[in-house]
């Protein structure tokens, strides 16, 4: 039997180095790489000093400002209502339980996103439904910067990240400082007018901590270097010393037996990545995992011993619930047809920090017949939300 396992694995080490000798991102093949630096936002300009809400309405009156969708933070152990007839309190987006949140040194708010990488979303992901002018840059930035900075998160986590500098000078004028690690081969850089690789960013509030490390990895199959990066920071709380391991990943996308082999191995390399680096720190670890929970890579996620990590939104139940992920994190129309799964997760120490609420999704009737993104949303990706309690 162990002869048979050992062959197996060999063909596959073997298929997937044939793979590698091949030109990356084959629908690229026929054009060169388009080496550009990040330099398309210089131009953009904002007030010394201004204000979290002074952002928000700069840019909501931006032109074709259609509102985003109003989402609530759901109580952990506390009954909701949902589309499914589940009991929930309903919270305004600008209310105090909701964009208002204050922080504390025993408090941590986590908001985990994949932006949608400009390059790709313009000309590469086929988005049947969505309006070509909701895909333009201009159209795209300021809602991005609305829905992340309206919920006042200590901890930002982006995948597909390609206006990197545009983000670090926007958030920094709210007090955020951050690190960016891109794909070594992204698909971004062979579209003509993109503006440079797309990866993995985190950015931190320094009013809230100090950064003591940072660490970025390129995750390997079977030893080999993939074309996906995993980002991690360890930060320290002031006032407090307390140490928090923060990591986020984009693991390989596609469907398919081979594919989700691929991304089970980049996710037992990103296990060993984060054990070597966290110590005895809680650890968050967030991203687009491109997996639904059925996927053996969300078992080698949470069934780590060493890490012993769980789902916030999976844990964030009434008591009557079993524990269960949000029925999709995307949900989008291509030429190939509707796509409506989770795949998005925040994972975090089960024993070191607690689950106090999370973000809502919007309901199906809020996205709208068409999806995302659209004029109401940037990104094909929904972002998510949580709010912890340390323990230790």
């Amino acid at each position: 039997m162990a002869g048979r396992g050992s062959k197996t694995l060999g063909f596959a080490v073997r298929n997937y180095a044939r793979l590698l000798a091949l030109p990356r991102m084959g629908s690229f093949n026929s054009a060169p790489k388009i080496l550009n630096s990040d330099c398309q936002d210089e131009e953009v300009r904002l007030p010394e000093g201004i204000s979290r809400h002074e952002l928000i309405q700069f840019c909501q009156k931006h032109k074709q400002h259609y509102p985003l969708f109003k989402r609530s933070f759901r109580k952990a152990k506390e009954p909701y209502f949902s589309d499914y007839g589940i009991k929930y309190r309903k919270l305004n987006s600008y209310s105090k339980g909701c964009s208002d949140y204050i922080s504390t040194p025993s408090t941590l708010r986590v908001f985990q996103w994949n932006v949608l990488a400009q390059a790709l979303g313009r000309m590469n992901d086929n988005f049947a439904r969505c309006p070509v002018q909701a895909l333009d840059w201009e159209s795209r930035k300021y809602k991005m910067v609305e829905e992340i900075v309206q919920y006042c998160p200590d901890v930002i986590c982006l995948q597909e990240v390609d206006h990197f500098n545009y983000l670090k000078y926007v958030l920094g004028t709210q007090g955020y400082s951050g690190t960016f690690f891109p794909k070594p081969d992204s698909p971004c850089v062979y579209i003509d007018g993109n503006n440079g690789p797309d990866g993995c960013a985190i950015f931190y509030r320094t009013d809230k901590f100090d950064l003591l490390q940072f660490e970025y990895k390129v995750l390997e199959i079977w030893k080999v270097q993939s074309n996906q990066v995993a980002l991690l920071v360890i930060l320290k709380l002031r006032g407090t010393d307390q140490e928090i391991c923060i990591t986020t990943t984009h693991l390989k996308a596609r469907t398919g037996v081979f594919l989700s082999t691929f991304r089970n191995e980049q996710g037992k390399d990103l296990i060993d990545f984060v054990s070597s680096h966290c110590g005895n720190r809680p650890v968050v670890l967030c991203g687009d995992f491109n997996a639904e929970p059925s996927e053996p890579v969300y078992s080698t996620v949470t069934n780590n011993s060493f890490l012993d990590l769980s789902s916030a939104y999976a844990d964030c139940q009434p008591p009557d619930v079993s524990p269960c992920e949000p029925p999709y994190t995307t949900w989008k129309i291509r030429d190939e047809g509707e796509i409506c799964h989770t795949i998005d997760y925040i994972f975090y120490s089960r024993k070191k920090l607690e689950v106090d609420a999370v973000l809502e999704l919007p309901s199906g009737e809020d996205i709208g017949e068409d999806r995302v993104p659209s004029f109401c949303y940037p990104s094909d990706h929904f972002s998510l939300c949580t709010d912890f309690k340390l323990l230790c």
